[in-house]
Order: structure tokens, then C-alpha cells, then sequence
């Protein structure tokens, strides 16, 4: 297995691999490259691996998309760490997580965070290189979370019973006979009839995850905080009456009630979790064990914590507007503060360049096209021709002491080449 760091080589001189004489064999001279699809019309690289022919090594680039997938499949996989331009602390992508679904809002802004490939073949990796599973309980658990606050959904479900001396329901005419009546129990019916409550085939789906994801904590250190605990103790009670017995089968084809928008999302989680370990929950037990190829997409992360933390300061209804479409376009968030002082243009980027340097043409031209956009500056009731919108670029950074958003020094730093463009660095958690 290849083992690199996100955004590795974006030093040129530090981006050759040194590679054993077998893996140079399995890759032939050749050139791969993935891409991470975050939607129709945006691809992100995840890594790009070419042969230098005059030095006879191999280059490789990653991107800020972790995980591990194969280059040569069933051959050589690549593993990509959550490491930040910086090997001496790995990002803390779980905390973010966490942090991040503080906000409600988020629950409705997962999609393509992560990628998981299950028709590839299997990955075997050891545990502490499973970035996925962790993220993947920490999403159920919050999701779970907003479900029990609002209380579990009540609704009809089947109940299938061996009754004595009496009928309910429908009988099943070939299991009475079978199991009954051929063993000389005539007075046993099997009936089968519908019930109203809380043991329906969705709470029965998520309860038996629920204990998919009690072993996968008490196994995973990455698992261990207080917080996941709690949350996990905070839920489970909720669930104390729920059966955990279901068939997968009836999970196919359920049907979801738009009043409770949170059970489609987390019977989404529970399918893949359970896919995840193949329905089998001896396997979280392992040390190593095989993954199907995921990448997680650390640049959209990035996005939902940010928000998070702009929400707090700018807490009110469509004060702060995440992805937003406009055309076809997509700013990350905009401001629009209730008292006028904050119409904002911001743009979030997963990378800590621009501590020392000035931003970009091409974030600049990104930004500065969303500006002039009729229909944002419509959305922020800016009504003057003339007037220029503010642009802000919050980036992460390593030294920066802003773990929170301060609403006064938004705006404080200029970039010394673009009028009204701005950028605050925020410092994200990290694992020394």
C-alpha cells in the first residue's frame, strides 16, 4: 500500500515517491489518476500518479480528498491521511464533524460528503487507517439525535404470531398447517395482522445499527470521547423498546413521510453502515479487516464546520445561506445580516496558502463573479449599480489563534490587490 498525506507534492520537489522495487512493477511505468465527483460538473482530483521517464521515479499529487481506494485493483491501494500541509498534527476531522452537526441545518447538507464504492473489490487495511467508519457513527448519531428530540415516529407495521385458540388478522393457511396442525396443535393458528407503534421496520433498521455502532465505539480510540458517549447514552434509551430482530429485505422499498425528513437520512447512514461491515458485527471487532475504496471530501467538511461557526454568530433565519444556487452557481455561504452591516460574499478554502501570500487570480475571479451576479446581489438587497459587494476568503490555518468566528475582524484585511476582497484564517482542530 502507497501511504500519503492530503495534499502531498504540492511542493515539487517533495512530491517523488519512494517506492519498492514490486510496486514499481505493478504500476508498469504507467499513469493513474482519480477523481472525486461532487457533482455533475465539478470533479475534484484525488490524486495524480506519473512516471518521470528521464529519473525513472514516480511523481504523485494528491488533493485534500482522503480516504483509500485502489490504483491497481486488487494490486496496489493508496491510502491518503487527513494531514493538513503539516506532518506534525493530522487534522481532527471527527471533532469538525462534530462541531459541524451542532448546527441542525447541516443534517440537510451531507450529500457527497463521502464516496463509497462497493462494487469494487475490498481493501484490507488496519483499523487506525479506517478514517471511514468513525465518520460514518458520528453522522448517525447526530441524525438519531434530532429523530429522539422530536420523538420516534409512530406507524402501522406487520406482527406475525402463532395464536392459540383464536384468529387475528389474516391466516397463514401454509404455516398453520406446516408448523401447527402437522404436529397435532389444531387449536394454533399463525395470523398475521398490523399494530400501531414504535416497533415499525424503520426504528427496527436503526436500533439494530444503534448496536452496530455501540461495538464499533467501544472499538475505535478515535471513538472514545466523552461526547460520542454521551450521545450515544442520550439515544439509546429511546430505543430501549424497539426490537432490533429486522429483515433487510424490508428495507428496500420504504416509502418516507415528509414530516419526518431526519429517517430518510438516517436510514440512508444505517444501510450503509450496516453494508459497510456486511451485516456482520463480529467484524468490528478486528484489527484489520477489508473496506470497499471510499474518499472523503475534506474541502466540503470544511464547509459545514465553517457554517457552523458563522451561525453562531449570525444566528438569525437566512442571515447565513449555505450553497445557495444562483444559475447554476453555487456560492459557499452568504451573510446577509439582519442589520444590514454584513452583506457578504464568502468563500471557504481548505488551505493555509494564504497566511503568507496574497489570494489568487482564480479564487479572486471566482469570488468576483459571484459578485457581479444580478441575482446574488438581488438574494443580499444590494440595489445600488455602483455598489461593489464585499468578498470574503476564509481559509485554514496552522498558525492562526481564531477558533471562532469574531464578527469585527471580518473585514479587517484587505487584499492588497483586490478592493473590497477579503480573508480571515480560522484555525481547525488538530490531533498533536
Amino acid at each position: 500500500m502507497i501511504v500519503v498525506s492530503e495534499h502531498y507534492g504540492y511542493k515539487k520537489e517533495h512530491s517523488l515517491l519512494n517506492l519498492s522495487e514490486e510496486q514499481k512493477v505493478l504500476l508498469q511505468q504507467q499513469n493513474f489518476a482519480q477523481y472525486f465527483r461532487r457533482s455533475k460538473s465539478d470533479n475534484q482530483l484525488c490524486f495524480d500518479l506519473q512516471f518521470i521517464e528521464e529519473e525513472n521515479e514516480y511523481k504523485l499529487e494528491s488533493s485534500y480528498i482522503v480516504g483509500v481506494n485502489w490504483i491497481v485493483k486488487e494490486k496496489l491501494p493508496i491510502y491518503i491521511k487527513p494531514k493538513l500541509n503539516n506532518e506534525a498534527s493530522e487534522v481532527d476531522y471527527l471533532s469538525m464533524l462534530f462541531e459541524a452537526l451542532k448546527e441542525t441545518e447541516n443534517i440537510n447538507h451531507l450529500d457527497n460528503l463521502y464516496t463509497i464504492d462497493f462494487n469494487a473489490p475490498l481493501i484490507e487495511i488496519e483499523q487506525k487507517q479506517d478514517i471511514l467508519s468513525p465518520l460514518l457513527i458520528i453522522e448517525f448519531l447526530n441524525v438519531l439525535k434530532q429523530i429522539v428530540k422530536k420523538g420516534l415516529k409512530k406507524s402501522y407495521y406487520d406482527v406475525t404470531q402463532n395464536l392459540n385458540t383464536r384468529v387475528k388478522g389474516k391466516v397463514l393457511v401454509n404455516a398453520s398447517i406446516k408448523k401447527n396442525h402437522t404436529k397435532s396443535k389444531m387449536h394454533y393458528n399463525y395470523c398475521k395482522y398490523q399494530e400501531f407503534g414504535y416497533n415499525s421496520i424503520e426504528n427496527r433498521l436503526l436500533k439494530r445499527t444503534l448496536e452496530f455502532a455501540k461495538a464499533i465505539i467501544s472499538n475505535h480510540k478515535s471513538l472514545s470521547s466523552d461526547s460520542t458517549k454521551q450521545l450515544f447514552n442520550y439515544i439509546s434509551p429511546a430505543f430501549s423498546n424497539v426490537s432490533s430482530d429486522i429483515n433487510l429485505k424490508e428495507v428496500t422499498n420504504l416509502k418516507h413521510n415528509p414530516f419526518f425528513r431526519e429517517y430518510k437520512s438516517a436510514v440512508q447512514i444505517a444501510k450503509i453502515i450496516l453494508k459497510r461491515y456486511s451485516y456482520n458485527i463480529s467484524q468490528v471487532s478486528e484489527t484489520k479487516y477489508k473496506t470497499p475504496p471510499f474518499w472523503i471530501d475534506m474541502p466540503k467538511l470544511f464547509e459545514l464546520y465553517l457554517f457552523k461557526k458563522l451561525k453562531e454568530v449570525f444566528p438569525l433565519r437566512n442571515e447565513a445561506i449555505y450553497h445557495k444556487k444562483f444559475n447554476s452557481l453555487e456560492p459557499d455561504i452568504l451573510l446577509n445580516s439582519r442589520d444590514k452591516k454584513y452583506k457578504v460574499i464568502i468563500d471557504a478554502k481548505y488551505k493555509p496558502k494564504y497566511e503568507n501570500g496574497s489570494i489568487s487570480h482564480d479564487d479572486a475571479a471566482q469570488v468576483s463573479g459571484y459578485a457581479r451576479l444580478k441575482s446574488i446581489r438581488k438574494e443580499l438587497n444590494i440595489e445600488n449599480d455602483n455598489l461593489l459587494t464585499n468578498t470574503l476568503i476564509i481559509y485554514t490555518s496552522n498558525t492562526s489563534e481564531n477558533s471562532d468566528i469574531v464578527k469585527d475582524d471580518l473585514l479587517k484585511e484587505e487584499d492588497k490587490r483586490y478592493h473590497k476582497l477579503y480573508k480571515y484564517s480560522i484555525q481547525i482542530p488538530k490531533i498533536k
